[in-house]
């Protein structure tokens, strides 16, 4: 069944639209970490990295989409999704980056296409920093792996020292209201769809990470974050062998065009896909779009590779 038929046929419940078996991972502070791990005999790897406030779900389209051309394997970050969700945690960009590493190491993954949305673009990039050798290309939608340049009044509100906090855990107020101000689609985000990207994160112990992804976010130099994005910023300008693809929904708020554009400076070898209508949620806003995008990307560049 197509990821349309799926999303718009007989489904029932938001786990309708996500048929993937669970894997979990004990971190080395025995915390399980869940992942997706669709097509494990895959030559090529696809590495799916999500961002706040979304988990593995968020993926599901390109999953059901690429799984026959690959192994296809989506993490949910510690505090995310399925993984657990500690209340005591450092839930900082360097333990999300150093958590990756270890799945990927322990996953034995190679010839990784990355895939990264949101956070999942400066995890993702971090940890391919640190294991250059498993993987192969770059695909970037509506992230930052640099530091933020600027950080809209929204999120600076979740920021607010106990009302902030209040409001994400307590009412719900990020992950709620992006599944409303991070799309475009004209009617909305189908209910199930909805259901499926809220539903772990239902009450004030599982939003904790989705509260300190936002407290996470460098506004002085002397933050370790601050220094981290600025060094994978570095860093990235040397990967210039490896092909990119940016794929932008430039509706977007928060990660806007002039993101893409600082992206396309660091990447100059990259291809740009832009998609005018589609907003943050751009897998959401488009899914077949970025499908094919991605499934050309890959064609080329591996017709270029031979």
């Amino acid at each position: 069944m197509s990821a349309e038929m799926t999303r718009t046929g007989q489904a029932s419940h938001w786990r309708d639209l996500y048929p993937f078996a669970s894997h979990y991972f004990l971190q080395t502070d025995s915390v399980k970490q869940h992942y997706v791990d669709e097509n494990q005999a895959g030559e090529e790897s696809f590495l799916f990295v999500h961002g706040n406030p979304t988990w593995s779900f968020y993926w599901r389209n390109l999953i059901l989409g690429l799984r026959d051309q690959g192994r296809c394997v989506a993490v949910d970050h510690v505090g995310c999704g399925l993984s657990d969700k500690p209340q005591s945690y450092p839930y900082t960009l360097d333990q999300h980056i150093a958590n990756l590493g270890r799945l990927v190491t322990e996953l034995d993954l190679k010839k990784i296409t990355l895939v990264a949305h949101d956070w999942g673009g400066a995890i993702g990039l971090g940890t391919l920093l640190n294991l250059r050798d498993r993987f192969q290309r770059i695909v970037l939608m509506n992230t930052g792996a640099f530091p933020p340049p600027y950080i809209p009044w929204r999120i600076r509100a979740g920021r607010i020292p106990w009302l902030g906090t209040i409001a994400i855990r307590g009412f719900n107020g990020f992950a709620g209201a992006a599944v409303s101000m991070a799309t475009s689609l004209p009617q909305g985000l189908d209910p199930l769809v909805r259901q499926g990207l809220l539903a772990p994160y239902h009450d004030w112990e599982t939003r904790i990470a989705t509260d300190q992804f936002v407290k996470d976010i460098p506004t002085s130099r002397r933050q370790p974050t601050f220094q981290r994005l600025q060094t994978i910023e570095a860093e990235c300008k040397k990967l210039t062998s490896m092909p990119v693809q940016l794929i932008w929904g430039m509706q977007d708020w928060c990660f806007r065009p002039d993101c893409l554009h600082r992206f396309e400076r660091i990447f100059p070898q990259a291809r740009t896909h832009q998609i005018p209508a589609a907003n943050h949620y751009v897998v959401e806003d488009a899914p077949q779009e970025v499908l094919a995008t991605i499934q050309e990307f890959c064609h080329q560049s591996s017709v270029v590779a031979s």
